[in-house]
Formats: structure tokens, sequence, C-alpha cells
């Protein structure tokens, strides 16, 4: 990078990794306006922790009287925002920090092997494996037991199986089973895998919210449009884990997903105020920065891919045996992702 010119470029001879490096680095941009980073500290704070405990609110005090179809919206709405997030907001600026056309790629052990799909690949995988070793534990340990395919097409076809209405001098029928203890049983199995996939949702989108913070606090001439923007965008987001927080079976009285609300809420305003510290010294474009937020951005866009898919989308649209049946409700709760998809996707024009 020492002997390169950029104010005379032979195209074609010169190293393309310096030209690119040269065009993707940049200086510290800050440009002033402390009064109104200051002010988005409390401003993202308060929006967005007002929006991510709104679906809470909403499911557990009934005498709010917020209409369903109220809650179904912030519920959908969120899940699409959380896809779309994954896809326009992390995976996207992922590529342009560590992918192949970027100075990171074209350089060092970077330019080995294309690395930014390899850590959203390992990502995905990664929490494939937590979700079902933490599926799998909560059956071991409460003696949840599917039934095995081929054993239910033998029942059903060759009737090898007894019947279970059926009963012979051999055969005992327990009719004291305490249904309130299966509820409970049946209720803590849920929560212990629902607490286990929103923990890693809630921290994928923690990372991004830390790096969109200190950008937010460093930015230069985009401020002013970055400002709103993130305003909107940590909304949605938090709309989308207050929602999914709002279907996980908390015992009455539990301060755990409060306190997951706030954190939320907490994060970005305390990486804008890092970012403020930093004010004249941090470079968003530099190679480190462009490694670090990279890295994190590749891992996060793994996690909210698998969650956005599988827990959220396949989950409750394909898989869920209460799922309701009522074409209207269904079409509103599509409408409603696809909402969040396309709002949260045209934001990602901006940040």
């Amino acid at each position: 990078m020492s002997s390169f010119d950029p104010s005379s470029v032979d195209l074609d001879s010169a190293d393309p990794r310096d030209i690119i490096c040269y065009m993707n680095g940049g200086e510290n941009d800050y440009d002033g306006r402390i009064g109104a980073r200051i002010s988005a500290i409390f401003v993202i704070f308060i929006v967005s922790t007002a929006v991510t405990f709104f679906p809470m609110l909403a499911k557990r005090f009934p005498r709010l009287h917020i209409p369903h179809y109220v809650y179904l919206f912030a519920r959908y709405f969120g899940a699409g925002v959380i896809v779309a997030t994954a896809f326009i907001h992390l995976l996207d600026p992922a590529y342009d920090e560590i992918g192949p056309a970027s100075c990171v790629g074209m350089t060092g052990h970077w330019a080995d092997y294309s690395w930014c799909p390899a850590i959203v690949l390992a990502s995905v995988m990664g929490i494939f494996l937590l979700d079902f070793g933490a599926e799998r534990y909560v059956e071991v340990k409460y003696g949840v037991c599917r039934e095995d395919p081929e054993r239910i097409m033998t029942s059903t076809f060759n009737e090898e199986v007894l019947p279970t209405h059926t009963t012979n001098k051999d055969t005992k029928v327990d009719g004291t089973i305490d249904a309130a203890s299966v509820d409970s049983g049946a209720i803590e199995r849920s929560f212990r895998q629902q607490i286990a996939a929103f923990l890693i949702l809630e921290f994928g989108i923690i990372f991004h919210s830390v790096i969109i913070g200190l950008n937010l606090g460093t930015t230069g001439e985009e401020f002013p449009t970055l400002y709103p923007v993130l305003v909107f965008h940590q909304s949605f987001e938090g709309l989308g884990i207050g929602a999914r927080m709002s279907a996980i079976p908390f015992k009455k009285g539990s301060w755990l997903p409060w306190v997951l609300c706030l954190l939320y809420g907490l994060t970005t305003p305390i990486a804008i105020a890092i970012g403020l510290g930093v004010r004249t010294t941090y470079n968003a474009g530099s190679y480190t920065a462009n490694v670090v937020s990279g890295v994190f951005d590749a891992i996060s866009a793994g996690i909210l891919i698998y969650t956005g898919l599988v827990e959220l989308l396949a989950r409750d649209f394909l898989f869920d045996p209460h799922r309701t049946q009522d074409n209207k409700r269904l079409t509103f709760m599509v409408v409603s992702l696809l909402w969040g998809v396309g709002i949260m996707a045209l934001l990602g024009k901006w940040a």
C-alpha cells in the first residue's frame, strides 16, 4: 500500500487489492453535532424499550383490552423483521466487510477461502446443534418420548400394538393421572426449549446492536439520515424480541422477561455512548474494524437465519399442532409477516 499512488493509477498494471483497499479505507468521520448524538442515546432507549415491552404487556395484562389482532400483528410483524434483519442488515454488510470483493477478503489468509459464508454456515450449524442438544436434554430429563414412525405405521396397518382402549385381565389401566401435574410438566418443558432458542436470538441481535450503536456515535455526514432510520430499526427489532418473548410460558411474577427486554433496550444506547467516547479516534472503515464487525455480522446472520426460518416461521406456521385453522386469522398473520419483512428490507437502503 505504501507504493500505491491513488492520483496516478494504471488500471492495466495496478494490483486490484490496492485499489479496493484504498476505496474501502476511511478516516474518522466525526463532525460534531454532539447534542443530537447524546439525544439519540435517550430517544433510542425510550422508544425501543417501550416497543419491546408492548407485546409482553398486551399478553400479560388482558385488562388493558388490547385487541388480539394487535398482538398478532406485533408478533408476526416482528418475526418478519428478524428474518429481514438476518439477510439485509447482517449478511449483506458481512460480505461488504470480509467478503471476497472486500479489502479484507483480498488480503492475507482471508484471500485463501471465502470465509464469510463459511462463518455463516458454521454459525447455523452451531445453533442447530445447540437447539437439538437442548431439546434432547429436555426429552431425556422429563422422559418425553417421540413416537417411532415405523412403529406407528406397523400399529396402524398391522395392528401389532395393543390399542389403548382395550384391556384384559393382565392389563391394568390407571385412571389416577394428575392432569395438573401433566400440564405443569408440559409447560416446564416448553419453557426450557423456548427460552434456550430465545436467548440465542437475543444474543445475535445484541451483537448487531452494538455495532450500529458505535457507528451512530462516530459517523459523519450520514448522521442526520442514520439517526431516524435507526430509531425505527431498533424499534422494529425490539417488537420482534418482545413478541417472541410474550409467547414463552414464563412463571407468573417472573422478572426474567422484563430484564431481557431492558437488556435489549440498553444495548444500543450504551454502544452509542461508547462511540461518543472514542468519537475522534474510532475509524469504522479501518481494516481491524472491518474484520471485527464482519465476523460478528456473519455470526449474527447465521443465528438469525436459523432462528427466523426454523424457530419462528417453520414452528409457528408449519409444525405447530395448535396453529389456528381460521383462514382469516392465518391470512392476517402471513400479511403481518410480509409487512415486517418488506419494511425492514426497505430500511436496509439507509442502514
